[in-house]
């Protein structure tokens, strides 16, 4: 079977997906050759795109500086200073943004084209049937020959995980259909699961992909394999074996694992993974330990990026006593347990060198009508403990929620602002209502995408704070907070909060030095 990851997805890590996929199999005795398509279809733009006209003399220097830019992302130099690091980033997107037209967009993180709704079944499956419109046609026909040749699978899966994998992966799935008819295409990831959860879901692509998967791949994908023998799967984690791993845009490898799936917490009223269903299944304590251990030993990391919703309480508590060997991060619920602050110690010293905190909102009364389960002054001692120890936080609002108003999206700046030394990185969303969550049951829809893919919904807010007022707030007062302003500016463009640690480990965590930085660039 042939694992595929199709663009675009921020080329930081290799894909966690089909790595994990590829573990599972393996064990199992099933060859499984795997193909990061998203990180080599990305180098093949920038090696293969034309020399600009000389008039455009940004063009011109991001095209000639594209392969030391490349080299600086993959050092540590880039990262010891913010103009360095803006300056790679920013003129590697403008040569991927050369190989668009006004169509077609490609960037570090996104593919869009105005042709195709990646929303819409009607335009993917047109795609599949036209995968030269794809500006990756000439890689992807290039590439899938030599696969096909090398390893003549019987099976194809694509991970398709995010919204700006969709097109690229129909085009891909339209070109093995093509190439290789005969081949069983199988289809699963983070999109195809919200999709196949939806009560709108209607099984659109029953004719080009043989088989779509919802959730947790591997026990489904033994089965269609015809090699399921009925017994739990106990994986040893996930196969890094077949990736560039030199290749992705990071100074050293970040190696990406799970420590369960779903939520543990899962009852924020809000959450797409809620509406969903989706089930919480951790692995055990002992087992993260073994994995994390055995992947740390065979490939040597510079960073694990922890992928969990929130990473489970027992897990922090393992990591405290038993270190992983590496640096590490990921996100995790505010709560008691951060709160104390010889418990915060013991996590530094563990390796951690950021947190991801879904604050979501410095209203109390939001966060309670949201049953986020975060008390404001638990979450105050938490940001100061991680500040008082030296780990870096990313911490995410949410603005728009049916619970908020005006007055609360005051309060969220004013708690920002008092707690800004503690802040380090910050994430403003403004909310989308899922189709399927309880709360589209309360208030009055509106028309929000006439899609039969789109997950989410608009509605008319019932204290008037709709996506424009909530816009405007954000544009016209929060931003232009000094205090906020500086954790903004201090955001890395693109990779976001997957290149934040490695800036912090490089020593980019003073506020400070880092926003000076940035702003002189």
């Amino acid at each position: 079977m042939l694992l595929l990851s199709p663009p675009a997805a921020k080329p930081g890590e290799p894909p966690a997906g089909i790595a994990g996929l590829a573990g599972a199999l393996r064990q199992q005795g099933v060859t499984c050759p795997v193909a990061d398509l998203g990180l080599e279809g990305m180098l093949y733009l920038l090696q293969n795109s034309s020399e600009p006209d000389a008039r455009d003399r940004w063009a011109r220097r991001a095209w000639k500086n594209r392969e030391a830019n490349l080299r600086a992302l993959r050092s540590g130099d880039a990262y010891e200073n913010g103009s360095r690091y803006r300056k790679a980033v920013l003129e590697i997107g403008r040569v991927l943004a050369m190989a668009g037209d006004d169509r077609v967009r490609v960037s570090l993180a996104d593919y869009q084209d105005r042709r195709f709704s990646p929303t819409a079944s009607a335009d993917l499956l047109r795609m599949a049937g036209e995968p030269e419109a794809s500006v990756y046609y000439p890689f992807f026909r290039s590439r899938l020959i030599d696969l096909l040749e090398q390893h003549a699978p019987r099976y194809i899966g694509l991970s398709i995980n995010y919204l700006s994998q969709a097109l690229s992966g129909f085009a891909l799935i339209g070109l093995v259909r093509q190439l290789a008819p005969e081949v069983t295409v199988v289809a699963g990831g983070g999109l195809i699961t919200s999709w196949m959860c939806s009560s709108r879901w209607s099984e659109p692509f029953s004719g080009l992909i043989d088989y779509c998967i919802a959730g947790p791949g591997e026990g489904p994908l033994l089965e269609v394999l015809g090699c399921d023998d009925g017994h739990e799967i106990e994986a040893t984690g996930p196969d890094f074996s077949d990736l560039a791993l030199d290749d992705y845009l990071s100074p050293g490898l970040v190696l990406p694992y799970s420590c369960s799936s779903g939520c543990y917490w899962n009852r924020c009223s809000f959450c797409p993974e809620r509406a969903e269903g989706s089930r919480f299944r951790m692995k055990s304590p002992a087992r993260v330990r073994e994995e994390v251990g055995g992947l740390v030993t065979r490939y040597r990391p510079t960073l694990l990026h922890l992928l969990d919703n929130a990473v489970p309480p027992a897990v922090l508590a393992t990591f405290s006593v038993d270190h992983p060997g590496v640096p590490w991060y990921g996100f995790a619920r505010i709560s008691e347990q951060l709160a104390d602050l010889d418990f915060c110690r013991t996590l530094r010293a563990s390796g951690c060198v950021m947190l991801k905190l879904g604050l979501e909102s410095g209203s109390q009364r939001v966060l309670d009508r949201l049953d986020k389960g975060i008390d404001l002054q638990v979450a105050a001692r938490v940001l100061a403990n991680l500040r008082q120890v030296g780990i870096a936080t990313y911490v995410y609002l949410l603005f728009g929620t049916p619970a908020e108003d005006e007055s609360d999206a005051q309060q969220t700046l004013r708690f920002v602002c008092e707690h800004q030394r503690a802040i380090t990185f910050v994430n403003l969303a403004i909310f989308n209502m899922p189709l399927d969550s309880s709360e589209a049951r309360e208030v009055e829809l509106e028309p929000f995408s006439g899609d039969d893919l789109a997950l989410y919904t608009g509605f008319r807010h019932p204290r008037g704070w709709d996506r424009r007022r909530v816009r405007r707030f954000l544009d016209r007062e929060f931003r232009r907070q000094p205090q906020i302003a500086v954790i903004i500016r201090r955001d890395p463009p693109q990779f976001t909060s997957n290149h934040a640690p490695l800036l912090v480990m490089n020593g980019l965590d003073s506020a400070e030095r880092y926003s000076v930085t940035v702003g002189s660039s």
